[in-house]
């Protein structure tokens, strides 16, 4: 059984940073790409950064370009998202994604809270 757990979240006051960290286990097939979104309170979900394991290419939304930096280690199958100049903006619960091969079905984590508060 597929296993996507992320860890790292935490307070932060604004303009700090933190890294986020995920792992995916329980799989022999490949993955084709791993993600990143999340959620704030009353408000919907969205994406964050979604990378591809075959040539690391990212996929940032546009109010984290140049602040977070998504990153992958392949053999360990592994996920990074550090993230830098936090606002308040970012409080959420962000969620892991992996999805595995051949069908791309999308797994979730249960989410890491980061909260960025003075």
């Amino acid at each position: 059984q597929v296993r996507v757990v992320e860890s790292g979240g935490g307070l932060v006051q604004p303009g700090g940073s933190l890294r986020l960290s995920c792992v995916v286990s329980g799989s022999d097939a490949g993955i084709y790409a791993m993600g990143w979104h999340r959620q704030a309170p009353g408000k919907q979900r969205e994406m964050v950064a979604v990378t591809l394991m075959n040539d690391g290419y990212t996929n940032y939304r546009d109010s984290v370009r140049g602040r977070f930096t998504a990153s992958i280690h392949k053999v360990n199958n592994t996920a990074f998202l550090q993230m830098d100049s936090l606002t308040t903006e970012d409080t959420a619960t962000y969620y892991c994604t992996a999805n595995i091969l051949p069908n791309m079905y999308e797994h979730w984590g249960q989410g890491t809270q980061v909260t960025v508060s003075s």
